[in-house]
């Protein structure tokens, strides 16, 4: 039985997928949590807002990813980086997948990944799940019901959490597999539950395809000033670095809060919503995002409630420090109709240094942030992987290699190329850890973050006095208005400076053997901004 609106032509019995139940076609929103309901895939929640869990997996599966091993990508794709998939194995795992979903209910939404229509890719979405149709409704953006008439898609993913697939057989490394086939243009996910795993894949698939085009991908967000688009500002940085919180900003209009492009026009949202960590997430701190956890549609992910009040516990990391919740931009206030910008006038590069040494904030000459931008420093932090547990430091380059199918040297060199263009001014931001290392000091206060960044976004932080960096060469602030000195100077918050250059020194190191492997691909003056 086939449900809801769709062009015809586009049906999935067209594509091969047969023998399947029910297929509820671009159902929206309400019709979305009714079927979640009934099928008990969640509760609902205050205000309309449904609230799941993802069972098992309550983080993203990168070990688990796979790139299909043709000719035609095999001298494109990054295969230090990205497992591979023999086109043999591909086949049996989506013949199986197929047969798996006979007899079955499927939810189908037909949506768009991109802003820039010039640039945009139109995406089926087929998930076993109701709530998963809701969520990936939320994060890519939508067509108007009309066009819906007319559309077909450039790719199509196709998610069962229920399917388990045979690592012999589908030459995959376990039962979670998420496997991208660039000919066939067809991504499959199974095995897991975790939402992530459907706007992931689609950002993976725009890491591929826009280099070719001379645009390049971010794993960012992005605002820009109010009124003014040409002032716009993007923040680089993995998940629980803060790029959904500190873009966020009320006096700035927000483009989007994680995946972005920059082509010769400027900057475009691939997305259509936002997807935050709602940890310890407060009214006071945060007022926008914690007013869409009691918003109708609004998933609310692996958090912790009460079931007789339906309270949502932020405090509750008992199912995961990565609960989240997943809404449309529009349940922002400042939020951008377009998704569109300008070139970016600051580019900022957050890290969670976990060692405690980076200061909250330095200004970056542009090999040093191409240096920065390759190294990707920051922590993993609790959740957002599988087996992570607690801050963890890793060296992921461009801030998203789990996300990168080509050389990290493809986006480095994008990336120079439009600051060189455009006059883009870098910041290094440090969200992690001051007076002390994970476990002996404390996070950096956000007040002070927020306050920096409104003094680089508003020229002001260009106007005060520089100290260079002993341990990596940058320019720090040695006072800003509102932000205690001390602060900037992480030598002095902690108890014992020697203590303090013992783990800088350690940090460096660090760096400077990751570095170790970009060092052939990269220019002199990246290489002297490069440490050790």
């Amino acid at each position: 039985m086939t449900i809801g609106r769709v062009n015809p032509e586009n049906r999935l019995e067209n594509q091969g997928i047969t023998g399947l139940g029910s297929v509820y076609y671009n159902l929206i929103e309400p019709a979305l949590i009714r079927e979640a309901l009934v099928r008990g895939e969640g509760t609902l929640g205050k205000g309309g807002a449904l609230l799941v869990t993802t069972g098992k997996f309550t983080g993203r599966s990168p070990k688990d990813k796979h790139v299909v091993k043709t000719p035609s990508v095999e001298d494109s794709i990054w295969w230090e980086n990205n497992a591979a998939m023999s086109p043999e194995g591909f086949d049996a795992l989506y013949a199986d997948m197929l047969e798996h979903m006979k007899g079955r209910d499927y939810f189908v939404q037909d949506l768009i990944g991109g802003a820039d229509p010039a640039l945009a890719i139109d995406v089926r979405m087929v998930t076993e799940l109701a709530w998963h149709g809701l969520f990936i409704r939320h994060m890519l953006r939508r067509p108007s019901r009309e066009a819906l008439d007319r559309f077909m898609p450039d790719f199509t993913v196709i998610n069962c959490p229920t399917f388990k697939a045979d690592p012999a057989k589908h030459n995959c490394r376990s039962e979670t597999v998420i496997a991208m086939n660039f000919d066939k243009k067809l991504i499959l996910i199974g095995g897991t539950e975790y939402a992530g795993e459907n706007k992931k894949c689609i950002f993976t698939l725009l890491n591929y395809l826009l280099p070719e085009k001379g645009v390049m991908p971010m794993h960012c967000s992005a605002n820009h000033a109010t009124g003014n688009p040409v002032d716009t500002a993007v923040f680089f940085g993995l998940s629980g670095t803060g790029k959904t919180t500190l873009s966020a900003d009320p006096s700035r209009t927000l483009i989007g809060d994680d995946e972005h492009g920059w082509s010769d026009r400027g900057t475009f949202n691939f997305e259509g919503g936002c997807y935050a960590k709602t940890i310890n997430l407060s009214a006071e701190a945060e007022p926008e995002i914690y007013a869409t956890t009691s918003k109708f549609g609004t998933v609310i992910e692996n958090m912790v409630f009460d079931p007789e009040t339906f309270d949502l516990d932020f405090d509750d990391d008992s199912l995961t420090a990565n609960m989240r919740c997943a809404y449309p931009l529009e349940y922002i206030s400042n939020a951008s109709e377009t998704a569109l910008g300008g070139h970016p006038k600051n580019i900022v590069m957050l890290t969670c240094d976990a060692f405690g040494v980076l200061p909250p904030i330095s200004r970056l000459s542009p090999a040093q942030a191409m240096y920065h931008f390759l190294s990707g420093f920051t922590s993993k932090v609790a959740g957002t992987e599988r087996g992570v547990t607690e801050p963890e430091p890793t060296f992921s380059t461009c801030f998203g290699a789990p996300f990168m199918p080509r050389r990290p040297e493809v986006y480095g060199n994008l990336l120079r190329e439009k600051i060189a263009k455009h006059g883009a001014t870098c910041w290094l931001v440090n969200t992690g850890w001051t007076g002390g290392a994970y476990g002996t000091g404390s996070r950096m206060p956000i007040r002070a973050t927020r306050a920096l960044l409104s003094a680089a976004l508003d020229g002001s932080l260009g106007d005060v006095e520089f100290r260079k960096d002993p341990n990596f060469g940058f320019d720090v602030p040695i006072a800003v208005e509102g932000v205690a000195d001390v602060l900037l100077d992480p030598r002095r918050t902690w108890a014992d400076a020697t203590a303090y250059d013992s783990q800088a020194k350690k940090l460096v190191n660090m760096f400077a053997t990751n570095f170790a492997q970009y060092v052939p691909f990269i220019d002199d003056d990246v290489k002297a901004a490069a440490i050790g």
